[in-house]
């Protein structure tokens, strides 16, 4: 059941990522679009629906191999979908991909934060762009 549960909130993450990085063509322009969209959905629940991905990883580590598998899956399509993003905007694969690592786990940590706080502080909202899209992005345009 909470492996089924991952492989949803993977699917639904996903496509997410999927609509936001396709807003823009330019990749540091798209993952700050993607920290904005991730911070208004969190921001809209209230800061309590975000995805159990990490805190099912956390609970079950090493004890419940399909939710692990699950939740590896999960992280592995999310830093795919961005790094493929990057490699269509000319950057190098090795380092689209060290990058969509650093994307992946930026939104979670900042995700996780705002849960655990219930405010926007740790995204920060600022006009129209979350701090951590703003910094990623800068991140990414270091790349071109």
């Amino acid at each position: 059941m909470a492996a089924a549960a991952v492989r949803h909130a993977d699917e639904h993450f996903a496509q997410m990522l999927r609509d936001a990085l396709a807003t823009k063509d330019d990749p540091a322009e798209a993952v700050a679009a993607l920290a904005w969209v991730v911070a208004e959905y969190l921001r809209d629940s209230g800061w309590q629906d975000g995805y159990p991905i990490t805190a099912t990883a956390l609970e079950t580590l090493g004890r419940i191999p399909d939710i692990q598998q699950a939740v590896e899956e999960a992280f592995e399509r999310w830093r795919g979908l961005v790094a493929e993003k990057f490699q269509h905007a000319g950057i190098a694969e090795q380092d689209a991909r060290d990058l969509a690592h650093t994307v992946i786990s930026t939104l979670e940590g900042a995700e996780l934060a705002a849960q655990v706080s219930r405010s926007a502080e740790p995204m920060a909202i600022a006009g129209r762009q979350a701090i951590a899209g703003r910094h990623l992005s800068r991140l990414v345009n270091t790349y071109r």
